[in-house]
């Protein structure tokens, strides 16, 4: 799997150059080493991942390239590249700082470093449509963040804080198998709940409160993502109307996917219906984003994209209405993109849950 993707990789190249690979999310995904610290170079010709001491014999265990100890990443990468002739080496624009840029043409005397074949945006195209591995891993990701999502139904109540929750939630993946969280956990109650990406604080949970939990599980590398919202006590009749506004938007949205969609349009079934229910304004994020290795990926529905859905694309759904300092609701669910529809690997409970 990782020597197509370097094949592929290395279809773009043209005579004489190479392509250094520093995000580190690239990295793993053409070398299978999971970790911060690493390069890798790919030329016509040789794949190498460069590592430091204190990683190499980890990276040796599961990198299925070459692997090579280096006390000096861009001297040593120097090297390899005046052994190969290699011209000009192409830099991931979009994540190559300017000063890192600078210190590589610097070292790299007698190539140019250009940007104007974007690595990374081509290792993105490749990582936008997942295999049949990563789709295993991201599922059982999935299922992990099902079961602590019923698990922590018997265990938001009145009187516990946002961030009590938020820590038995994390601990009860842990120990379910994830490797760490897809990302920071969000658990927001009452008129925090109102803050799209709000951080769990100290506020009490309190009858009469909406809480929305958004958290994600971690297997091989590849993450999940979901989001739902629940009542602690009788909810108003209006806290009722917005969720179930969300809850059709997302049905809606959930329906009209499948192979060939413009990402936009996907965006435009949700957000029409919840403009059309009276809470234009109120929808400020896209609809959803691609998830793999990183928990936002390209491609994602929103009002800008225009890429087109492809089967194996990994991508959340999650419309959600915010009323500044009211509260706000988000359901979230996972879909892999099939030629006539959807897969959602998504389990848990939609319907309004009332604890």
């Amino acid at each position: 799997m990782i020597e197509r993707r370097i094949e592929k990789l290395r279809g773009f190249l043209p005579e004489n150059s190479a392509a250094l690979i520093t995000n580190e999310a690239d990295c793993f995904y053409l070398s299978g080493f999971n970790k911060s610290e690493g390069m890798v170079l790919v030329t016509r010709k040789s794949a190498c991942l460069y590592v430091d001491f204190r990683y190499i014999e980890a990276a040796r265990a599961v990198s299925v390239i070459d692997t090579k100890l280096t006390n000096a990443f861009l001297n040593d990468i120097y090297s390899a590249l005046k052994a190969e002739n290699v011209k000009t080496v192409f830099v991931e624009s979009g994540s190559v700082t300017l000063a890192l840029k600078e210190k590589i043409e610097r070292i790299f005397k007698g190539i140019e470093v250009s940007t104007a074949l974007d690595a990374g945006g081509i290792i993105g195209d490749m990582r936008a449509v997942k295999s049949k591995s990563e789709i295993a891993l991201i599922k059982s990701a999935q299922e992990i963040t099902d079961r602590a999502f019923l698990y922590i139904l018997g265990r938001i109540a009145a009187g516990k804080t946002e961030h009590e929750v938020a820590l038995d939630l994390e601990f009860f993946m842990r120990k379910e198998g994830s490797e760490g969280t897809a990302f920071d956990t969000i658990c927001v109650s009452g008129k925090n709940s109102s803050k799209p990406h709000g951080v769990p604080g100290e506020k009490v949970i309190e009858n009469g409160d909406f809480v929305t939990l958004d958290f994600g599980a971690v297997r091989g590398g590849y993450r999940s993502d979901m989001t739902r919202t629940v009542a602690v006590g009788k909810p108003s009749e209006k806290m009722i109307t917005v969720y179930n506004t969300v809850l059709e938007a997302q049905l809606a949205a959930l329906a009209a996917i499948r192979s060939g969609v413009s990402c936009r349009e996907i965006d435009k079934v949700a957000r029409d219906i919840i403009d059309g229910a009276g809470f234009e304004g109120t929808f400020g994020h896209g609809l959803g984003h691609s998830v793999g290795i990183d928990i936002h990926e390209d491609p994602s529905f929103n009002t800008r994209c225009k890429a087109v859905t492809k089967p194996g694309m990994v991508i959340t759904v999650e419309p959600g209405i915010y009323l500044e300092n009211e509260f706000g609701v988000r359901i979230e669910d996972m879909i892999i993109v099939t030629e006539n529809g959807c897969e959602n690997i998504t389990r848990s409970e939609k319907k309004l849950t009332v604890i």
